[in-house]
């Protein structure tokens, strides 16, 4: 069987998104032929924990550990928060207005910090892996971010040993929802297109989670990166009758940040509420993930405040039971230039709950067509309250009367196993299989 090493900063017990897709590819490798020997960080800084992911690790893996260090600790202290508290992307905050020292720190972490706070985990990983590589026998490498440092360990690794390396781009470097508030200079710009084009220019193949990412992709000259979108792992849902809940759930799971507070959608809610008693009755606003500081503004400020329950972390077990729970799941597209190709790891999952999909984001987007060829539910564009509105009262009516509200078609292709069959199959290529 031939050896794959998989660089990845999430690994078990790591908790959230970033952890899903390579954990779950990893599940299923061996069944094609392939054994993962995975590199990861000791010592994680800013994540969660979750125990539920250490179920899903191949039997007998080799995962492979190595220290790093990383300046969180030292901004929690500089910023008055807990030593292991939770920290947004880019330093960017979540819980009330930015104060002179976040902003700061927003700065350094643009500036410095290039291409994202993990790059004091490059050197010690290189040296790390080279001594490791030159005493195993590994068939190709993969690389995934973010964090993109990731991807600049494999280059070194690709430079000096010059095996098979398939650079895995879960987000775009630079077309994302935190890059333009980063606050970047000319030169620190110019420093992530160059580590960005390296990596391309150097990587024997290159995939993507979306074709809206390809497209951009192509447009940089690089023609043969392939899209394998996420999935859903069919493990992790099974079959179980459902009754009738006592409240209607609008269920949301990841992160709400401010990209994703659209006033439509309150608006909605709100007129819903006041103008239907039973809706007002029977509704239940459920957030699972970090809540942004406007967030959590706009919903007091549209009288909702009685309707939502927050849950800040939990593990990625319960929330799958939460989303199978639900009488509606939302999915919303952060409002960033990379919106029509955002297809967030849940939208997977929420298929395979089998619970209608509100989605608010580009009518035209990626995660609309899947959503529109799955019949799975129905995509409002950002502004358009009015369709939010006639969505929810459809769905809740519904519910009142226990009617089937979707159909879920055409999701096999978006199976982890399957998904794992055609990661396999472009290491077959690359590696000369």
């Amino acid at each position: 069987m031939k050896k794959v090493l998989i660089i990845t900063y999430y690994w078990p017990p790591t908790g959230g998104v970033g952890v899903q897709r390579w954990l779950k590819f990893s599940k299923y490798l061996r069944n094609f032929g392939w054994e993962p020997v995975i590199y990861t960080v000791l010592n994680p800084g800013g994540t969660e924990t979750d125990s539920s992911t250490l179920n899903d690790i191949p039997e007998n893996a080799l995962v492979l550990k190595e220290k790093i260090w990383e300046p969180y600790a030292f901004y929690n202290k500089l910023t008055g928060k807990s030593k292991n508290e939770k920290i947004a992307t880019g330093f960017l905050n979540e819980n009330k207005r930015q104060s002179v020292l976040q902003k700061m720190a927003v700065w350094l972490r643009g500036n410095f910090f290039i291409p994202d706070a993990r790059m004091f985990f490059i050197k010690p990983s290189v040296r790390y892996l080279s001594a490791f590589l030159a005493s195993e026998k590994i068939d190709a490498i993969v690389s995934t971010g973010t964090p993109h440092s990731m991807h600049l360990i494999a280059l070194a690794l690709k430079k000096k040993f010059n095996l098979p390396w398939l650079a895995d781009f879960r987000d775009s470097w630079r077309l994302n929802d935190y890059y333009n508030k980063l606050m970047l200079t000319r030169f620190a710009d110019a420093r992530h297109k160059k580590l960005e084009r390296n990596v391309l220019e150097n990587a024997d193949a290159i995939t993507t989670v979306s074709p809206f990412l390809k497209k951009y992709f192509d447009q940089l000259g690089f023609e043969n990166t392939e899209v394998i979108t996420n999935g859903f792992d069919s493990a992790d849902y099974a079959p179980e009758e459902k009754g009738i809940n006592e409240y209607f759930t609008v269920c949301h799971t990841g992160s709400l940040n401010n990209d994703r507070n659209h006033e439509a959608l309150w608006a909605a809610l709100n007129e819903l509420c006041t103008e239907n008693p039973a809706f007002r009755a029977k509704l239940q606003f459920m957030q699972i993930g970090h809540t942004d500081f406007e967030v959590r503004k706009s919903i007091e400020q549209h009288y909702l405040t009685q309707y939502c329950h927050i849950l800040k972390h939990t593990t990625h077990d319960e929330v799958v039971k939460h989303q199978n729970n639900a009488g509606l799941l939302l999915l919303i597209i952060n409002n960033t230039p990379d919106a029509k190709g955002r297809i967030t790891y849940k939208l997977f999952e929420y298929l395979a709950s089998g619970n209608p999909i509100l989605c608010i984001g580009p009518v035209d987007g990626d995660a609309a067509a899947i959503i529109k060829d799955s019949g799975c539910g129905f995509t409002a564009d950002y502004y358009d309250k009015n369709g939010i509105k006639t969505y929810l009262s459809d769905i809740f009516q519904k519910y009142l009367y226990n009617q089937p509200v979707s159909k879920h078609n055409h999701i096999n292709h978006y199976k982890m196993d399957f998904l794992t069959g055609k990661i396999a199959a472009i290491l077959d290529r690359i590696s000369g299989k």
